[in-house]
């Protein structure tokens, strides 16, 4: 019981201080959101220490990558918008279906990965609470808006 306790003391104290702006504008702490994020995965998916350590390292690299593909769809999504040829238009739809199917093949080698260092369980439960985690942030931060403006 005491870990859950540091845990959600951890991620609790993170979350706080989470939405602090930065001189200069609205920047959210990097560090700080994925110490909240680690905090929160770990307490909703009750992950044990040895599994946190052949999770994390697999979680990490399969984020990472997938956001450079996630980068190039938006891009390519954003010149859309732009005065294009038929002919470009089709060889961006083809360049698109791509980035997606290797998001599709890369997640699939994620699961098999993941589900050696985790269970099935936890690996289907990890997109809800990646999800859940975001949907808080957005939370706190349309209250901390809130709270500017009055």
């Amino acid at each position: 019981m005491k870990k859950y306790n540091l845990i959600f003391i951890v991620f609790a104290f993170s979350f706080s201080s989470l939405l602090a702006q930065r001189p200069g504008g609205q920047q959210y702490d990097k560090e700080k959101l994925e110490a909240a994020r680690v905090a929160f995965i770990t307490n909703r998916l009750d992950l044990k220490a040895d599994q946190a350590t052949k999770f994390w390292p697999l979680y990490n690299q399969y984020n990472e990558d997938r956001g450079i593909l996630m980068d190039k769809i938006s891009t390519i999504n954003r010149s859309s918008s732009q005065e294009i040829t038929d002919a470009k238009a089709r060889e961006m739809i083809q360049e698109r279906l791509s980035l997606q199917q290797q998001l599709l093949d890369k997640e699939k080698i994620f699961m098999e990965e993941v589900t050696k260092a985790i269970t099935p369980v936890q690996a289907m439960k990890l997109g809800g609470v990646n999800r859940e985690f975001t949907r808080q942030v957005y939370r706190m931060q349309q209250g901390s808006d809130r709270g500017r403006r009055n």
